[in-house]
């Protein structure tokens, strides 16, 4: 069994269903407030929070006539009760606010809060059975294993909010769990795809902040540039689906428009295509196991002309490889890996290491941890936590020799 529902089987929906958004005010809050504005009478919002935009988070809170909002950092409490003056609307801040919300009555959750910050809310979603849309990839990527057991348990519903992992959820319900034979992800292969890897060893930020198809925050531009999101993504592919590393395959797609397929053993290949807006994959959630109307614009595959596809470059792109190694290595292994990356994208922005420096600081934690021996399976939300505080010690440790060190 699967906290993700392999088969789409129709469920009876509420006539209204209740709402929480975590990080309403990110990129992915954006688009689910987006739709939500569009269908004010298939949803009630319940609960939002924000990570410290108080002024963005009041406005919505009003908006909505939501019941409770939240900011995570707790020096801004009383910015946000002003900014609230009047209402009815209850107030909170800091970590345990933000738990506090995904922990309301809402029938589903929006899990937008990044970094290992949105761990313990959204098990604090998923330990009272509600459905999850998760965009958050820290959850999967540092604590997968007891992530989907505790929703498991808990007969929570887990929902792939991100693109690639969405479509593979539409594609599976297109066969059974026994007749699949692997995943595929696609990959724009951001702005350095065709570059030679001198030139990407020495990409600037403006130029690895110019995707091709997708407007997204910063990190994940960059995570995209270098690969390092689609090395996430097949962690990801690979707790919230319970696959091998080996049946999880990556194939570059510069047009963005199939997002992920799904081959069984009758060879059929089922895909899920659609422009490249968030509120796509977003939309699916939010309907399921319906379908609400979507703002988003028609695919038009004449417009389009053709369709490419390519395989992906380890050489070019390291970080894909370090993704999958970490994932056959286990025991905290993906943890650190996402750790280090943190570390390394900072670094870069900062302007203390070089773009092709980001895939060796991963590498080098990866292996530092690894020799040390303190590869240990994680048990709770703590043990990941606590293996991400101190990976990101080591990458930061590792980080001078790195930079000194030519490509």
């Amino acid at each position: 069994m699967s906290a993700v529902p392999l088969r789409n089987n129709k469920a009876a929906a509420s006539a209204v269903r209740t709402v929480t958004v975590l990080g309403a005010t990110g990129s992915i809050g954006d688009s689910t407030m987006d739709l939500l504005r569009g269908a004010r009478d298939r949803f009630r919002v319940e609960a939002l929070t924000a990570n410290g935009n108080v002024q963005g988070l009041a406005k919505l809170a009003r908006e909505f006539n939501v019941r409770f909002a939240a900011v995570a950092d707790p020096s801004k409490l009383s910015e946000l009760k002003e900014a609230l003056a009047g209402t009815r609307i209850e107030c909170g801040a800091g970590e345990s606010a933000i738990i506090e919300a995904a922990a309301r009555p809402a029938d589903w959750v929006m899990a937008a809060v990044s970094g290992a910050a949105g761990l313990k809310p959204a098990l604090a979603a998923v330990d009272r059975g509600a459905t999850v849309a998760l965009a958050n990839k820290e959850c999967l990527v540092c604590a997968g294993d007891f992530f989907m057991q505790r929703a498991l348990k808990a007969g929570a519903c887990i929902l792939p909010a991100d693109s690639e992992h969405n479509a593979l959820f539409q594609a599976l319900s297109s066969g059974n769990r026994e007749e699949l034979v692997r995943v595929i992800i696609t990959a724009s292969g951001g702005p350095f795809r065709t570059w030679a890897p001198a030139d990407i060893e020495q990409a600037t930020l403006a130029q690895a902040l110019k995707h091709p198809n997708w407007s997204m925050g910063q990190k994940i531009t960059i995570d995209s540039a270098s690969m390092m999101n689609k090395g996430l993504e097949v962690i990801e592919a690979s707790y919230l689906f319970a696959l091998a590393p080996d049946q999880i395959d990556v194939l570059v797609h510069p047009q963005s428009i199939i997002h992920g397929m799904v081959e069984f053993s009758d060879r059929s290949v089922v895909a899920q295509l659609g422009t490249p807006d968030m509120r796509i994959p977003i939309a699916h959630c939010l309907g399921w196991p319906d379908r609400i109307v979507g703002p988003s614009a028609k695919l038009d595959l004449a417009k389009i002309g053709q369709l490419t596809f390519e395989a992906p470059d380890f050489e070019r792109f390291p970080g894909l490889r370090l993704a999958y190694e970490s994932l056959r290595t286990g025991r905290g292994a993906t943890t650190v890996y996402n750790a280090a990356n943190e570390v390394a994208v900072a670094a870069f922005i900062a302007g203390k290491i070089k773009f092709g420096a980001i895939a060796r600081l991963v590498e080098a934690t990866l292996n530092d941890w690894t020799k040390s021996g303190d590869l240990a399976p994680l048990t709770s939300a703590d043990d990941a936590i606590s293996v991400d505080h101190n990976a990101r010690n080591r990458a930061a440790s590792l980080l001078p020799q790195i930079a000194l060190k030519a490509s």
